[in-house]
């Protein structure tokens, strides 16, 4: 990218693996899972117990307990899922969960930022882009049933704005007055990569300085999981084991793992944060690439070619060759065709040129979080950037080997089941959705 130049100064997450940024990232690199079985959830009896695939990622509730071992720190955040911890239970009652998330994840993200602006000048000069892939699909059930068995009255008068996907981006404007761009993304499973760019577009064409951008989803919900599993997109072969169900690039993945959560990141043109004095600054926004497949609703390309030219063109504008790249967080939700084509699409691009690149996929360890994945795991390769650590792919025990799968493509340090240290000057995060819609984004360290 060239002209003004984009800078992370802050981050914001609600995740499986626990609420705030240190819970989650303490926890994955530690190799951690917060993947559970639907037994847990509330009517399973009713509506979970009939549909083949009984495990998700969902971000953990005190009624719950301490599961698969995750370790809480305390502070601001207990680690725990509690929307009255900064909503009262009005505003709770009246915002989707998905929302609430991204409200949550934006006060530790502008918090970590130290950006609350007062001043009318500063207030239009912030802008927010939150996308989210299906907005609230339990007000959109609640709502169809109300209306089926009980009629017009029955429904909600606040239906419509909390449905909507844009409502996580309004939410967040009012609740802190910023008057800068308002956009929300929503481009199913590429949503977060896509809000991040777009909202590093908005600041580099001079429509504001600062920018809260991500992507947030909610959709553990009995419908959800049902309309994925006839698909037959989600996993169903490890529900007696919950933590081993998402394997990306594993010889025995079966599909993915419905999961929830919120990644936010202040972007901040450089010289903006520099003049406010800003004391960190976790890395710089140097390429985005996008593309379309044209070429199947659910399916990926032959080979990943719409892939491969999206990070080709992330790196284009990044002004780097592929082998100054150190880690990619990929897409790899668990999917025969999705990790073999985007494997393949990393081999074209970096497999001449960068053998040693570091390959890993959060979604072992998180599962996929359909819109918001791409915000969270882009916020893993900044922190894995950041921290020079390289976060594990869980369960990944044998690389290829799936029918249909050549083993000998699968070239990459895939950082099984363990982080690794490892000095990271430039990451590269993917994310893919259906309609065959794909985005990468590359960040550089800043020394």
């Amino acid at each position: 990218m060239s002209g003004r130049r984009i800078v992370i100064t802050g981050v914001g997450l609600v995740t499986p693996l626990g609420v705030g940024v240190k819970n989650s990232w303490t926890n994955l690199v530690k190799g951690k899972s917060g993947l559970v079985s639907t037994k847990i959830l509330d009517e399973y009896d009713r509506y979970y117990k009939d549909i083949p695939s009984q495990v998700v990622g969902k971000v953990p509730e005190l009624k719950d307990g301490n599961v698969n071992g995750l370790v809480f720190h305390g502070g601001e955040s207990s680690g725990y899922w509690d929307p009255t911890s900064f909503l009262q239970n009005g505003e709770v009652r009246k915002l989707p969960r998905f929302a609430q998330y991204a409200l949550c994840a934006t006060k530790e993200a502008l918090s970590d930022a130290n950006w609350f602006p007062t001043q009318e000048d500063d207030l239009n000069d912030t802008g927010v882009c939150i996308g989210s892939g299906i907005g609230s699909i339990e007000d959109s059930f609640n709502n169809s049933v109300n209306f089926h068995e009980k009629g017009y009255r029955k429904i909600q008068p606040l239906f419509v704005p909390k449905l909507l996907a844009n409502m996580a981006s309004g939410n967040v404007s009012i609740t802190y007055g910023f008057k800068g761009p308002n956009h929300s993304v929503s481009t199913a499973c590429a949503t977060g990569v896509h809000a991040i760019g777009d909202a590093a577009r908005f600041i580099k064409d001079g429509y504001c300085n600062v920018m809260v951008a991500g992507a947030t989803e909610a959709t553990i919900h009995p419908l959800a999981l049902a309309g994925f599993a006839r698909a037959k997109s989600v996993v169903t072969n490890f529900n007696d084991d919950p933590t081993a169900a998402s394997r990306p690039f594993d010889k025995d993945r079966n599909g993915f793992v419905l999961s929830e959560g919120c990644g936010i990141l202040i972007l901040e043109n450089l010289d903006h944060a520099l003049q406010r004095g800003v004391s960190n600054i976790y890395g710089e926004v140097v390429g985005y690439g996008l593309s379309g497949d044209g070429y199947h609703i659910t399916s990926p390309s032959p080979k990943g070619l719409g892939a491969a030219r999206a990070m080709e063109f992330a790196l284009k504008q990044a002004n780097v060759l592929p082998n100054a790249i150190d880690y990619v967080n990929a897409h790899a939700t668990s999917t025969l065709l999705g990790d073999r084509a985007e494997n393949q699409a990393i081999q074209t691009i970096f497999g001449n040129n960068n053998k040693e690149l570091a390959v890993s996929s959060s979604k072992g360890s998180i599962g996929h979080l359909l819109g918001a994945a791409g915000s969270v795991e882009a916020i893993f390769a900044i922190l894995a950037m950041h921290n020079n650590v390289l976060p594990p792919t869980l369960n990944c025990d044998s690389p290829g080997g799936a029918e249909g799968d050549d083993k000998d493509n699968f070239i990459f340090n895939y950082v099984q089941n363990k982080a690794q240290d490892k000095e990271i000057n430039y990451s590269m995060s993917n994310s893919f959705g259906f309609g065959g819609t794909n985005a990468s984004i590359c960040f550089k360290k800043i020394k």
